[in-house]
């Protein structure tokens, strides 16, 4: 079954002082490509979660985090005084070397520095963590099953496309035997243009024999259908992850496509080996999402 690399799942996780908010989302991308924003309560659990996320995302670009609101009446936060200071004498022996105004709030200014502030609780207990992480994978959860939903509709779209390409070469076929005979007239008549010009038919039937089996493009059609087979076969496959596998497929399918373009010396089966080029073409933009 076919997921595509798109998705996006959100999951909470509820306290008596607090709301733990878990939202992941993901984009298409050849690798993993994979950014995680967690507050420093859960610092220590980071690499947990990035081999949760590798493991069950596989590909695609990857955006997590976790937000932590404070619902609580009670408030946790500290002013750290020592580094309040530190920040405060810094200040002032700058403003002195380069003669600029000292700040009139110093209050706020001093708030603003980083680790003014510091959080009573620095450290999550194992209680709260095991919340806190079925709340990842909870969000991870969620985000698959967009990847299955978005997936169903690729994989009804390229198995439209695929059809659609057997159906056009089904087309070129009525074209075929038109084609040899064509070729043939239209080689004759150019001989019997030659004033007095004698040849030898035999040799000259042996010639055009050499020549149809040349544009012969019997291989190139079974080729091409055994390739549109193993697409499908591949995309209906219960392992996910087959996105680079049909893109290779594709790839395959495009030389057969374009060596009956080159062999068809044919108006009507060179239009028909466009529009197959156009299928395949839309295939291929699909791809590029597919896990």
């Amino acid at each position: 079954m076919v997921q595509s690399m798109t998705g996006y799942g959100k999951s909470t996780a509820e306290f008596s002082d607090k709301k733990v908010t878990v939202e992941v989302k993901s984009l298409n991308s050849k690798q993993l490509d994979l950014s995680v924003r967690i507050p420093g309560l859960y610092r220590e659990k980071e690499p947990a979660i990035r081999s949760e996320l590798s493991q069950r995302l596989v590909r695609g670009k990857i955006d997590f985090s976790v937000y932590v609101e404070n619902v609580g009446t009670e408030v946790s936060v500290q002013i750290n005084q020592s580094v309040a200071e530190g920040y405060y004498l810094q200040v002032r022996q700058l403003s002195e070397k380069l003669n600029i105004a000292l700040p009139q709030d110093w209050i706020a200014t001093l708030l603003r520095f980083p680790d003014v502030l510091k959080n009573e609780n620095e450290e999550a207990d194992e209680e709260e963590w095991q919340k806190v992480g079925r709340a990842v994978s909870d969000a991870v959860d969620r985000l698959v099953e967009f990847r299955k939903q978005e997936g169903k509709m690729l994989e009804d779209l390229l198995e439209q496309k695929i059809n659609r390409i057997a159906e056009l070469k089904i087309e070129l076929e009525k074209y075929e035997s038109e084609r040899i005979g064509k070729i043939k007239a239209r080689i004759i008549e150019a001989l019997e243009k030659i004033g007095n010009f004698d040849y030898d038919k035999n040799r000259f039937e042996q010639e055009m024999i050499y020549y149809i089996e040349k544009l012969d493009v019997n291989e190139e059609k079974t080729r091409l259908d055994n390739h549109l087979k193993y697409f499908l076969e591949s995309m209906r496959n219960d392992i996910h992850g087959q996105g680079k596998k049909l893109g290779f497929i594709a790839q395959e399918i495009g030389r057969e496509i374009n060596t009956l373009g080159s062999k068809s010396n044919h108006s009507e089966m060179q239009k028909i080996v466009v529009r197959m080029k156009d299928e395949l073409e839309q295939i291929k933009e699909q791809l590029l999402n597919v896990l």
